[in-house]
């Protein structure tokens, strides 16, 4: 593959290199795996994973699903045999050929591909492969460059290369939380070094505390997408500058802090060393905001005073603000972000105290300085990610613009998830059948989803089971081996190979563990819980979720759930998965029943996974707050009231309370009432609305359209 669409006319020429070297490696018919293995949309393009897998089972596991290391370490004779295989070199000739058709495709809509969306963000959760994501917004952020890549819409990435990645999870037998960090070989996967004109590697130089530190240019390609990724692990940085790109979301703030000007200068002063004038600048949460003060510094450079710099920034650059909670919004004293930018209120042409002031809700005052105001400041849109999170931003940063809340300029782009890689094979198989050819690619549009409701019951039944099964038998071998690494008694480990039968209720919690989250819900009544688990009908729960090294309060309600595992109940039928991740994220929505979310309202901006869960036939229990609050209509899941308490204790009584009314009265029963051929049919009612009224509104489809038709058009629209 030596052409591609691609934004301002970029060159492959660091992908063929790469791909060049690793082809060699490989007999002549396996070759076009080397192009497959260096572009990510292997990961989503149908049969893709399929080739890699049957290459060699077991190495493709040990390698954790990466195709470029697979290649690599797989033994001439594995290679030889697959090569002598008439029926996989055509199947690896006819991918080869859809990835190719794929790029070539011409840009769609009114965008500019001479003048890309560039998009930045600190972490990027593509595959579990690739471990540069600590969680959703990492994860929405590879879903949003998948579907710019499968809308054809010209768009350019940036963010950083973090060495070692975030932490991997690991428990003890008391159930404390402990981290440890692997580090990321480059050499091992799909990066490619990207080069300047005189064929060296490129380097970018951002000024931190005082010196340069130096960067190198790492590229993934996401299907027409590419992103690139900033790199400070280098012998010509001090120990500490080199640290600065080591771990995503450093504990040490003013690592982070510097983590934070590497991406948002960085990403400028990459995007200008390839030659790529962005018609707009999308900062994907606040950490990206020093690339509007790049921005603003370089039109200042030019002769500029601040004030018209900052207006000509603000209609090239927008901004999503993606929490509420203050430890998305993080703030520091003046004098850290003065030491932190030395050079900067000069380079603006401002007095220090003006450029802290940016950083302020209220200018003038003794406040912190955050990066937030400042995106909100130098943006021409900012939004939210549901409807309701635009409305409580609205509330959180009024004292920003004068006049009522309802005037504030802060709108909401609804997010969604990418849909061929969050829907499970049987299920994609099924809608393959009955919403007709390329039906995906028209998700967005409710119509595409009205034949779910003539889908046999049976059939759609039968693609719920199937899930679960596969999901059940994969937590045997998961949960056993985890309880053994623990050092757990063999009776608990035996315990975990009789759990998650695949006839039973399949209830899922994952996400990031904080204490909004709540995840204690479920222990504020365990006799009721056991009475759940043990029950003529009866459920199984599924939890996973890491807390940040530094928050003993978050691990502290890991380690309260297993206080109870001496039940045999609980120990049979409640597993804890350990170092939850995209491959268990993925295994979890596609395979379980009943997603559970029960977050503090309104702290939950919109949260994900539960659109994951309805593109796999499950059912969302949530409290109405994020996404839930404008999906929920009665028919498609069930709702807990999400309305604001001030007193917490009363509250998680109260939501604690509904969850097992709920679960109990109305999610257990619908589930277990069959119908004469085992169907439960008022069960499969409710996959067909939960399908049809949420696949389109909650897809990337339609999040991406909504970007591009709202939020992009400006500089953009040729």
């Amino acid at each position: 593959m030596t052409t591609a669409n691609l934004p301002n006319g970029l060159t492959l020429r660091d992908f063929d290199r790469a791909t060049g070297s690793l082809a060699a490696r490989l007999p002549e018919p396996l070759r076009p795996l080397a192009t497959i293995a260096y572009n990510v949309a292997w990961s989503w393009l149908p049969g893709a994973s399929e080739l890699f897998e049957a290459i060699d089972p077991e190495l493709w596991h040990f390698t954790r699903h990466n195709p470029v290391r697979l290649l690599v370490e797989a033994t001439p004779q594995v290679l030889g045999a697959a090569a002598a295989d008439p029926a996989f070199v055509d199947r690896v000739d006819a991918a080869a050929a859809a990835l190719q058709q794929d790029l070539e495709r011409p840009f769609s809509g009114d965008l500019d591909p001479d003048r890309p969306v560039a998009f930045l963000c600190a972490e990027f959760g593509l595959h579990e492969s690739l471990p540069q994501y600590s969680g959703g917004l990492g994860v929405l952020a590879g879903d949003i460059v998948k579907e710019a890549s499968d809308l054809a819409l010209p768009m350019v990435a940036v963010g950083l290369f973090y060495r070692l990645g975030y932490f991997q999870q690991r428990l003890d037998a008391a159930g404390w939380q402990h981290e440890s960090w692997v580090p990321y070989d480059p050499a091992t996967g799909p990066l490619i070094r990207v080069t300047d004109s005189n064929g060296q590697q490129m380097l970018v130089r951002v000024p931190v505390r005082g010196s340069d530190v130096v960067a190198r240019v790492w590229q993934v390609q996401v299907g027409r997408v590419p992103l690139f990724l900033l790199d400070t692990d280098l012998p010509v940085n001090e120990p500490a500058e080199g640290w600065t790109t080591a771990r995503l979301y450093d504990s040490d703030p003013d690592i982070r802090l510097a983590q934070y000007t590497v991406l948002g200068v960085g990403a400028i002063r990459v995007l200008r060393a390839l030659g790529i004038e962005p018609g707009v600048v999308h900062l994907n949460e606040g950490h990206a905001a020093q690339a509007a003060l790049e921005l603003a510094a370089d039109e200042v450079a030019r002769g500029a005073t601040f004030h018209d710099a900052r207006e000509s920034v603000r209609q090239r650059c927008v901004f999503t603000t993606h929490t509420p909670v203050a430890a998305g919004n993080e703030t520091y004293p003046p004098e850290t972000l003065l030491s932190a930018l030395p050079s900067l209120p000069q380079r603006l042409g401002l007095e220090p105290h003006e450029l802290v002031d940016l950083g302020r809700v209220h200018a003038g005052t003794h406040e912190p300085a955050g990066m937030t105001p400042i995106a909100i400041r130098l943006a021409r849109s900012t939004n939210g990610v549901s409807e309701r999170h635009g409305e409580v931003a609205r509330a959180m940063w009024n004292d920003l613009f004068p006049g009522p809340v309802e005037d504030v300029p802060i709108r909401h782009v609804t997010n969604g998830v990418h849909l061929p890689t969050w829907m499970g094979l049987h299920f994609r198989g099924l809608l393959d059948q009955y919403l007709g050819e390329g039906w995906w690619r028209r998700a967005e549009d409710p119509a595409t989803w009205e034949a779910v409701q003539d889908i046999p019951d049976e059939l759609l039944w039968g693609a719920r089971q199937l899930a679960r099964r596969d999901l059940t038998t994969w937590i045997r071998d998961r949960s056993a081996t985890d309880r053994l690494r623990r050092g757990e008694s063999l009776d608990y480990v035996a315990a975990a190979l009789d759990t998650m039968h695949p006839d039973v209720l399949t209830v899922g919690f994952a996400r990031r563990v904080a204490a909004y989250k709540r995840l204690n819900l479920l222990t504020r009544d365990v006799d009721r819980m056991i009475s759940l688990l043990t029950g003529d009908q009866r459920l199984q729960l599924l939890i996973a979720g890491k807390a940040h090294p530094k928050d003993d309060g978050a691990k502290g309600i890991v380690r309260d759930l297993f206080a109870y595992r001496g039940s045999r109940a609980i120990a049979e039928r409640v597993v804890f998965i350990e170092d939850y991740d995209i491959e268990v994220g993925r295994r979890m929505t596609s395979g379980c029943d009943v997603w559970l979310n029960v977050p503090r309202p309104p702290l939950e901006a919109s949260g994900t996974s539960g659109m994951k869960v309805v593109l796999n036939g499950g059912l969302n229990l949530s409290v109405l707050d994020g996404w839930w609050a404008e999906g929920y209509d009665g028919t498609n899941g069930w709702g807990i009231d999400g309305s604001i308490d001030p007193d917490h204790g009363h509250q998680d009584h109260e939501h604690s309370q509904a969850l097992f009314e709920l679960l109990s009265k109305e999610v257990l029963p619908t589930f277990y009432d069959r119908g004469k051929d085992g169907v439960p049919h008022g069960w499969v009612q409710m996959m067909k609305a939960s399908l049809m009224t949420l696949g389109p509104q909650f897809s990337a489809t339609r999040m991406m359209r909504d970007y591009e038709r709202t939020v992009y058009p400006g500089h953009t629209v040729r």
